[in-house]
């Protein structure tokens, strides 16, 4: 059994955190069935991903990417947002759409909308 020391993986991630990151991100999904790119050994999974990042037989930026994955809290979106104020052009525009489709509505329900203003000339008169 050959043993894996972290200089022997450090030539591949030079950064310590990053490598302990990834060597137990690889581990854990070791653990969950995960198929493996190496001989076992009769190692436990912490040594057999070390072993597999020395060996380079499995990608460091697809565990990478895996890793923030399984850290990540907040899924963010690919879509950029909208502007949260409109203009006002905009924002009649979207009145009277959302107006029509009300309109729409309560005609497809076979109602009719008076307006008020209107109503309140007629009394006078």
């Amino acid at each position: 059994m050959a043993r894996v020391t972290v200089e022997d993986c450090v030539l591949r991630v030079p950064n310590r955190f990053d490598l302990v990151m990834m060597a137990g991100q690889r581990a854990r999904e070791v653990a969950a069935g995960a198929p493996l790119t190496i001989d076992r050994d009769n190692d436990k999974n912490p040594v057999v991903a070390l072993r597999e990042i020395a060996d380079a037989t499995i990608s460091l930026a697809t565990l990478q990417e895996s890793l923030i994955r399984g850290l990540q809290r907040h899924v963010e979106n690919d879509e950029p947002e909208e502007d949260k104020e409109m203009s006002v052009t905009d924002q009649v525009w979207t009145e009277a759409i959302q107006s029509r489709s009300a309109e729409a509505e309560v005609a497809d329900a076979g109602l009719e909308v008076e307006d008020a203003v209107e109503v309140a000339a007629a009394e006078e008169e």
